[in-house]
């Protein structure tokens, strides 16, 4: 390694120390998990927001951390510091996304009093996401394909989903308990069909979004009826 790596290293080492101990603690959070350091408050925002925007314009291959740092107001040493990869920052990014939307979606489930509360407002948070933020779907669909490929990122796109599955596999037992619907199958199960479900359709209603996706919708629901029920 040359005098000049090194220097350059310790420097997005330095700034990266600097950051963390600036940042605030009720800040958004990145790298809590597989290796990634911490950065919290508005600069990890920044950062999120521009690696999402760079792959649903570019697509992951192209979103270098010389995109992202430029867009997000950030230096290239900081994202080195922090993500080491940008696949790494590309899984922070999505893990972040799935955590604020899943506790929207317990906030939303919470107030349900039946199984046909449960299912709309799942819809509802489906076709919100698809209207004002398509831009996750993509970067949940960039993860998929990555991971066919790299076996780290493998590993952490399996645990998201399996996180993701549990936490509203939890939500549905929770309901079943408090007498709000009946399962027709295992929380899990019937969590899994229902993100099978979601992610389906999203990828076709985003492929042809000029077409009117009513009638099938109501196929949706009518198959989500079949697991949950009053």
């Amino acid at each position: 390694m040359s005098a000049l790596d090194s220097a350059a290293r310790g420097a997005a080492a330095r700034e990266g120390e600097q950051e963390q101990a600036a940042a605030t603690q009720n800040g958004a959070e990145l790298g809590a998990e597989a290796g990634a350091r911490k950065l919290t408050g508005e600069k990890a925002q920044r950062i999120i927001e521009a690696m999402r925007a760079s792959v649903a314009r570019r697509g992951t291959a192209a979103s270098t951390f010389d995109h992202v740092s430029r867009e997000a107001g950030v230096s290239r040493g900081l994202l080195h510091y922090y993500f080491g990869t940008k696949e790494q920052l590309l899984v922070e990014a999505v893990r972040h996304d799935c955590e604020l939307r899943l506790q929207r979606l317990e906030r939303q489930l919470s107030e349900a009093t039946s199984s046909a509360d449960f299912i709309s407002l799942m819809g509802q948070d489906l076709q919100q996401t698809l209207h004002e933020d398509p831009d996750f779907v993509t970067l949940l669909f960039e993860l998929f394909t990555l991971s066919r490929r790299n076996s780290d990122i493998a590993e952490e796109y399996a645990g998201l989903m399996r996180r993701t599955r549990e936490q509203v596999a939890r939500m549905l037992a929770a309901a079943q308990r408090e007498g709000v619907l009946v399962l027709h199958a295992e929380p899990e199960a019937v969590a899994e069909v229902l993100f099978s479900l979601g992610d389906g359709l999203a990828l076709r209603m985003l492929s042809e979004p000029e077409r009117d996706f009513t009638a099938t919708l109501r196929a949706g629901v009518a198959c989500a009826r079949a697991l949950l029920t009053d």
